[in-house]
């Protein structure tokens, strides 16, 4: 088993889930999405994006491109919930948090993608 593959998909994998927890919940309702994991989630984007600069296969760049849509994306959503924190008092309104959701929906649409390319490659690569 090669450790350096098994950090690769676990990170992956975990960049998914993270993206997936903060999209859960109503999405215009502020307190159904914690702020604390939709950081976390780039984070973890950022790192899986920085193991991805080295492959320079057609696969490799098919997984970094869906990886830099995902930073883009949720960097994106944390930027309006910034802007929208002054909104009100009590944080982003039902308006800003709908916008904030949709963007990390559609950063867990291109995790998805990256996870899914990553186990067709996985699957067709041979031993």
């Amino acid at each position: 088993m090669n450790l350096e593959r098994v950090v690769f998909g676990f990170v992956i994998i975990l960049a998914l889930t993270f993206t997936f927890a903060f999209v859960m919940g109503d999405i215009d309702n502020a307190s159904h999405h914690n702020v604390w994991v939709l950081t976390i989630a780039i984070l973890v984007n950022l790192i899986a994006t920085g193991l991805k600069l080295g492959d320079r296969s057609q696969v490799g760049a098919l997984l970094l491109a869906s990886s830099l849509v995902v930073d883009v994306l949720l960097i994106a959503a944390r930027v309006v919930w910034v802007v929208a924190e002054t909104e009100t008092v009590t944080g982003p309104g039902p308006e800003s948090m709908a916008n904030i959701v949709s963007l990390a929906g559609g950063a867990l649409i291109a995790s998805l993608v990256t996870v899914v390319i990553l186990v067709g490659d996985t699957l067709l690569s041979r031993r």
